[in-house]
C-alpha cells in the first residue's frame, strides 16, 4: 500500500508542477532522429510461486511472497524516431532489489521467511506510442521484450536462484516538457519467462543444513514479476 501511495503521490506532483509551467517548451525535441538520456526510479521485485506440495517432517509446507519491498534502478536510453508517434526504446538497467518468501506449514500460521537479494542487469528493447502532444503533457504506452543477468545470485543461500532470464514488459508513461529537459514518468510491469528456481539436487547444497533444505524443498517454480516506475530524462 505504501508504495503504491508513493507512485500515485510522485506522478501527480510532477503533473502538477508542469501545469504551472509555461506552454510550448521543447517544441521540437520530439522531430530529432535520435536522442540520449538515463533513467531513475525504484522497483518492487516479486514472484510468481508453484509450491511442490512435498511432505517435509510430515507437514507440507506453503510458500508466498509476504511483502513488496522497493528497490533502486538506474539506467541510460536511447531513443529512434520510426515516425510521429512510434519511438523505438533500448534502455540498458541495473536493479537493486529483494524479495522475501515466506513458509508456513499447512494450517498454521507463517512460521518462517527468506530474504532473496538480487541485481539484475536488465536489457530490453520497448516500442514506444505516442499520443498527439497537448501543450507540454504527450501520454504513451511502452512495451518489449528483454533479458536479464542476475548479478546478486548469492549460492549460498537456501533458494537458488538461476541468472539468465527473459521477460516481456508492458506500461505507460506521459512526457512532460519543461525549458530545458524533458521528464517522462513511466510505470511499467514485468512477466519473467524462465523458472528461475534451482533444486537442490542440480547445485552444490553440501553446506546447507536440512532444517534450511526445507525452503527449497517446499518450491517447485519460481518465474520473476517486477513493477518499476522510472523518471526518464532527456
Amino acid at each position: 500500500m505504501r508504495f503504491k501511495l508513493l507512485i500515485f503521490l510522485s506522478v501527480f506532483s510532477l503533473c502538477c508542477v508542469v501545469k504551472l509551467s509555461g506552454q510550448g517548451n521543447l517544441l521540437y525535441v520530439d522531430d530529432k532522429p535520435i536522442r540520449f538520456g538515463f533513467t531513475l526510479g525504484i522497483n518492487a521485485m516479486h514472484f510468481n510461486i508453484k509450491e511442490s506440495f512435498t511432505e517435509i517432517d510430515r507437514k507440507i509446507y506453503h510458500a508466498g511472497v509476504s511483502q513488496l519491498s522497493p528497490g533502486f534502478s538506474v539506467g541510460v536510453s536511447t531513443d529512434l524516431r520510426l515516425h510521429e508517434y512510434w519511438n523505438l526504446r533500448f534502455v540498458p538497467a541495473l536493479h537493486f532489489g529483494e524479495r522475501k518468501i515466506s513458509y508456513r506449514a499447512q494450517g498454521d500460521e507463517i512460521i518462517s521467511s527468506l530474504s532473496i537479494a538480487s541485481i539484475p542487469v536488465s536489457i530490453p528493447v520497448y516500442l514506444k506510442y505516442s499520443a498527439k502532444r497537448l501543450h507540454n503533457y504527450r501520454p504513451y504506452l511502452i512495451g518489449g521484450i528483454g533479458a536479464s543477468i542476475d548479478l546478486g545470485r548469492d549460492k549460498e543461500n537456501p533458494v537458488l536462484l538461476k541468472p539468465l532470464d527473459f521477460y516481456m514488459e508492458f506500461g505507460a508513461g506521459c512526457d512532460l516538457y519543461f525549458p530545458f529537459f524533458k521528464l517522462s514518468p513511466e510505470l511499467k510491469f514485468a512477466i519473467g519467462f524462465n523458472d528461475m528456481f534451482t533444486p537442490l539436487e542440480d547445485r552444490n547444497a553440501g553446506f546447507i543444513s536440512e532444517e534450511n533444505k526445507m525452503y527449497s524443498n517446499a518450491l517447485s517454480r519460481l518465474t520473476s514479476r517486477m513493477l518499476t516506475l522510472t523518471f526518464n530524462f532527456e
